[in-house]
């Protein structure tokens, strides 16, 4: 059966009706999926499997029969592992009804489809009886339901309900309890993507600022959690301004609950500063011991060669809702406050028991300044980058006359302020309307500056302004970043283009675009870790999972071309294996033309190493000399390691074979490369061969 379903194309702007096969979004979920990056993870598989042993055993023991409920089972290895270990039957939970299909078919490959029967269904509809999908409860609950934040997949109800309803009182759980601990840190760089900063503008008439709007600094923001790579934040960037401590502690061997709550520590900071942030991550302890333990503790705190790469369980970055001074000794409280979900965070002085008891936070943080609602993480940071900004600044002082009438195209910029600021005659802002509601935010922006009679929004999409909207006037400078809240891919924001053949009537005919073009890059690269979440695992722990492997790859494949995908390249170490090279090229002072372009071509490789993919970004040349970058920085040693933009995220497209070249003799010469640029969809297909 084909389905209807209508986008908006990022590109083009242009709303499409597209036939999608029914299993479309199937496929999109398995092959964007993590299970192969599960499978991948030693540490967490190996604990898994020691813990289940334990469990199965205490039950042995005490002369029962070991019965086992696994919810989330995915690919059934949880399941197996338990039947391995010597249980006599275990009942495999799983929703999502193609991965319960391939644990069917794993579970008989491995030949315990007479010990364990897979439900496909959610573990809150199962029933316990004669009749039954379980014929009797379980004393063995054995789940992974976990995300970065612990508590993000519904592990808390999930639990509630099974304690309630499918395990025996007393039963043994794998993993037995979580801990989640907390550190407190002053960071300038993590606290640049909740806040906006002022910007300081050098015009020909003096320093200018471009100040926040107050209810923006006052925000409390949202409680969406900032999970990345801490690993990969340089200690350099942050200042630890307390020791560790546990935060809470859940334990799945007795009934949980999931009600909102809070939980509250005392801190004494170890050092004066700035209070902004509240690193976090948890540990698993599979059995009550504690002797069988799984962490997520940064590099910082666990000093261990034996470091687990993983990518399904990262750390998070919490922001307090106010940056607060704190003094070395001085006595605070941290409290964590907590819906079914998620987490938010406070800190509190030190005052009575009853007056500090009644200041608890319970409701969530709500953004009332609308930016955290509108800009992402990067966004904010972006934003705060006083080196890029400054790029624009140079371009616009090239470029603006005292009669220049602007039109920024954009989506939440501050270009049309800077713009003013360096005496433009007249600024305006249009964006994608119809996907993005700026307007309010950005009238806060210049009512905070004084500049709302100065500057004009444009409540309609670039395709539907007229005459009237820009008072009869012709634009004369026509600037983007460009920036579109909708863009996943890099090149998504050539959307400024297809807007600036849009508006080509309203402009005169020597107007100045800004940026005046942009052009595709593309590097060859070996990734240290992140090819795990594309790479087919075959055997986990001693047991088939073939059958996973191939309907990833039938996922990925399921569109006749593969896709690249976005990924934030800082978080992910790599090392260039060619030099970066330009592909396409797309003149912006030029309307789109109606013809597809494409190249051809072949990239050398010049070091050993593993050829996992090819990394994608877009530069735009903002004017005469001056461009921005939205991937490489520059490859900082003979090594080949790279440093990436970490505002944005750039596109990898996967190879579907790696070629390994110990020595440069053996290396594959070049990589082929054909790139397709279709103008109409604004989409861009490529091919590798190496």
């Amino acid at each position: 059966m084909k389905t209807f379903c209508g986008r908006a194309n990022p590109t083009t702007g242009a709303m499409e009706w597209l036939e999608e096969d029914e299993n479309y979004d199937y496929h999109q979920e398995i092959a964007r999926s993590r299970y192969a990056d599960m499978l991948h993870d030693k540490d967490r598989n190996e604990k898994y499997y020691q813990g289940i042993r334990a469990a199965v055993s205490r039950v042995k023991e005490r002369g029962e029969k070991a019965i086992v409920l696994d919810i989330g089972t995915g690919t059934g290895l949880l399941s197996m592992m338990a039947a391995s270990s010597g249980a006599d039957f275990c009942y495999a939970v799983e929703v999502f009804k193609p991965m319960a299909n391939a644990a069917v078919k794993i579970v008989k490959k491995n030949g315990f489809h007479d010990k364990i029967k897979v439900i496909n269904k959610h573990s809150t509809e199962v029933t316990v009886g004669p009749d039954g999908d379980m014929q009797c409860r379980a004393n063995i609950l054995v789940t992974e339901l976990f995300d970065t934040e612990l508590i993000g997949e519904g592990a808390l109800p999930t639990y509630e309900h099974a304690h309630k309803y499918l395990v025996q009182e007393g039963c043994e759980a794998v993993p037995h309890r979580a801990t989640v601990y907390v550190q407190l840190v002053e960071s300038k760089r993590m606290w640049a993507w909740n806040k906006l900063f002022p910007v300081h503008v050098e015009a020909e008439d003096g320093e200018k600022i471009i100040v926040p709007p107050s209810e923006m600094e006052n925000c409390p923001g949202v409680p969406s959690v900032c999970d990345i790579q801490l690993n990969q934040m340089p200690s350099s960037d942050f200042t630890v301004l307390s020791d560790v401590v546990t935060m809470f502690s859940v334990d799945f061997s007795k009934p949980v609950r999931s009600a909102s709550t809070y939980y509250r520590v005392q801190l004494e900071p170890i050092k004066s500063g700035k209070a902004q942030i509240v690193l976090s991550w948890w540990d698993i302890d599979m059995d009550p011991s504690g002797m069988i333990n799984c962490t997520m503790a940064p590099y910082w705190v666990k000093h261990t060669s034996a470091f687990q790469w993983r990518d399904h369980w990262m750390q998070c970055v919490y922001f307090l809702p106010n940056e607060e001074p704190v003094l070395q000794g001085e006595k605070l409280y941290l409290i964590a406050s907590r819906d079914e979900y998620s987490l938010w965070y406070k800190l509190q002085k030190a005052r009575g028991e009853e007056e500090s008891k009644a200041d608890v936070l319970l409701e969530s943080p709500v953004c009332r300044c609308q930016a955290h609602l509108l800009w992402n993480r990067p966004r904010f940071g972006q934003l705060n980058d006083k080196n890029r900004t400054l790029q624009y600044v140079k371009s616009l002082m090239k470029v603006l006359k005292t009669d220049s009438v602007c039109l920024c195209i954009s989506d939440g910029s501050l270009l049309p302020v800077l713009a003013q600021y360096l005496g433009a005659k007249q600024c305006m802002h249009t964006s994608r309307t119809d996907l993005y509601h700026p307007h309010e935010l950005l009238y806060a922006v210049f009512l905070a500056n004084h500049l709302e009679d100065k500057i004009k929004i444009i409540e309609a999409r670039p395709e539907l302004l007229t005459s009237s909207h820009l008072e009869d006037k012709k634009i004369s400078v026509l600037v983007g970043e460009p920036f579109f809240a909708t863009s996943l891919l890099p090149w998504h924001n050539l959307y400024f283009w297809y807007a600036r053949t849009a508006v080509t009537d309203h402009l005169t005919s020597d107007v100045t675009i800004l940026p005046q073009s942009a052009s595709l890059h593309m590097m060859i690269v070996e990734f240290q870790d992140l090819w795990r979440i594309r790479s087919p695992c075959g055997t986990c722990e001693g047991f088939d999972v073939q059958t996973m492997d191939d309907m990833i790859n039938n996922s990925l494949n399921y569109r006749e071309s593969k896709e690249a995908e976005p990924h934030p390249l800082w978080e992910y170490p790599c090392k260039s294996l060619s030099d970066p090279q330009e592909v396409l090229t797309f003149d912006f002072r030029k309307t789109v033309p109606q013809h597809r372009f494409s190249t051809k071509g072949s990239v050398s490789l010049l070091r050993k190493g593993k050829s996992h993919g090819a990394v994608l970004w877009m530069e735009y040349y903002l004017a005469a000399d001056i461009s921005v970058s939205t991937g490489l920085v520059q490859i900082s040693n003979e090594k080949g390691n790279c440093e990436w933009n970490p505002h944005c995220k750039q596109a990898v497209y996967f190879f579907s074979s790696v070629i390994e070249s110990e020595t440069l003799s053996d290396l594959p010469s070049a990589v082929a490369y054909a790139i397709n640029f279709d103008t109409k969809t604004g989409e861009i297909a490529m091919d590798f061969k190496l």
